[in-house]
């Protein structure tokens, strides 16, 4: 498949310092593509910033200008996990920009599918907070720009980060034009993410949530792809399908307690590769949220783009290898069936 990729240097920008969330997270993913074959495969999508009235489609313009205004004077710590720098707000614009073209290439078939490789990522910031690294939601920012654009009626996103996105379930739960799923570790930062959380009114039932206790690996995550994402998406049968891709549930990633491998991530991108050959004719964006082991991350984001280009899955290499320690391999048929009943997908 075509495959579009957007990156800009303007993402390196964002200096955290020696934060979990830095550039080094993009240059080491960026080196492991120019020296695959993928270099050449991958279709570069130029990222704009986004406009302030693009923005303001999911964030308040107090936000917008909270945001403007301490990187103006120079960052600084906003709480306890969330840094911006002089250039954050040029970079969170142009990482809510990158989401919006790498979506507008695939929406209007100039690709089949995108990874927007942007930072800082999103999926947590709300309308009137950032949080979480996170500063303006680049996912939930796309999918109005879509709607409005577009008209598109029906996005999914599908949210396999390993903390939920609060940002994005807020954006998006009382709006039936939106499907949104996340798998994550519960309990986790930011302690939103129940199974009961379903969507509002209209939108009851287009708000699924499956939060998983730690110690779940590739087996658990393909279980809960199978039995509930791909149901889910079948019936909604959406247009177009966003990805929040965050790598954190890797075993080697220390801000979690999850065990998967690189082979998880390829048959997770797999699952949804074929949903929406089937439902979407490949329409498919992944936007990078999450990830903080640089080598795992790479092979991760790596494997992914291997997957979307068409590479045979079986002869993709797992450099990174299977977890050392089990951790314990959490019974979740109980939790499956649970989350089966209250959709309505048993």
């Amino acid at each position: 498949m075509k495959t579009g990729l957007v990156f800009d240097p303007v993402y390196l920008k964002h200096d955290t310092g020696t934060h979990s969330e830095h550039a080094g997270r993009l240059k080491c993913i960026l080196s492991a593509i120019q020296q695959s074959r993928l270099d050449s495969a991958l279709i570069r999508i130029a990222p704009r910033p986004a406009t302030l009235d693009e923005v303001a489609l999911i964030h308040s313009k107090s936000h917008v200008q909270f945001i403007h205004d301490v990187a103006n004077d120079g960052g600084g710590y906003i709480d306890s996990d969330t840094v911006i720098s002089a250039d954050s707000y040029e970079a969170a614009l142009y990482a809510a920009g990158g989401a919006i073209r790498s979506a507008e290439e695939v929406i209007e078939r100039h690709v089949d599918c995108a990874f927007a490789l942007v930072r800082p990522p999103g999926h947590h910031a709300t309308f009137n907070r950032a949080m979480g690294f996170c500063l303006f939601n680049n996912i939930a920012i796309a999918t109005r720009y879509l709607q409005k654009k577009y008209q598109t009626a029906r996005v999914a996103i599908v949210d396999f980060d390993v903390h939920h996105g609060n940002g994005t379930q807020s954006a998006f739960y009382a709006d039936s034009g939106v499907l949104y799923i996340s798998t994550h570790q519960y309990p986790l930062f930011p302690g939103t993410g129940q199974i009961d959380e379903t969507g509002s009114g209209a939108a009851c039932g287009t708000n699924i949530n499956i939060p998983l206790p730690p110690g779940c690996g590739d087996k658990e995550y393909i279980q809960v792809f199978e039995t509930i994402i791909k149901p889910a998406l079948i019936r909604y049968k959406p247009e177009i399908i966003l990805v929040s891709a965050g790598y954190d549930s890797h075993w080697a990633d220390e801000l979690a307690s999850m065990q998967c491998s690189i082979k998880g991530f390829v048959r997770m991108t797999s699952i949804i590769k074929d949903l929406a050959a089937e439902l979407c004719q490949n329409r498919v964006v992944f936007i990078l949220e999450g990830g903080y082991h640089l080598a795992a991350l790479a092979a991760s984001v790596m494997a992914t783009l291997e997957v979307l280009t068409g590479a045979n899955i079986d002869e993709i290499i797992d450099p990174i290898g299977p977890p050392l320690y089990e951790t314990g391999h959490p019974d979740i048929r109980g939790l499956i069936r649970q989350i089966l009943k209250i959709h309505a997908l048993d």
